[in-house]
């Protein structure tokens, strides 16, 4: 699982680069449509994105460096096909 930097009070630090993002695991990752799912680690629900409508941010800018079991960031967009991923952080 994915540590969270604290603050002193005990509460997640925001400005930490994972504070900014639900954290999420990748579950599936399909190449030739550039399209997958992730699963939210605090919520367990699946969250399906695609390619060109999900932006990659990180070290691996793009969908082939993302792996089945790839610990991510994420933020999610509702759209007319109901709710997405709308971002992926890869971390180092």
């Amino acid at each position: 699982m994915i540590d969270e930097e604290i603050t002193h009070d005990g509460l997640p630090d925001t400005t930490a680069p994972r504070g900014r993002f639900h954290q999420g695991v990748i579950t599936r990752v399909y190449y030739g449509s550039e399209s997958g799912t992730l699963r939210s680690l605090a919520t367990e629900r699946e969250y399906r994105f695609k390619v060109p409508f999900v932006d990659i941010r990180g070290p691996i800018p793009h969908i082939g460096g993302l792996r089945e079991g790839m610990e991510v960031g994420f933020d999610l967009a509702w759209t007319s096909s109901g709710i997405r991923v709308a971002l992926i952080h890869v971390f180092d």
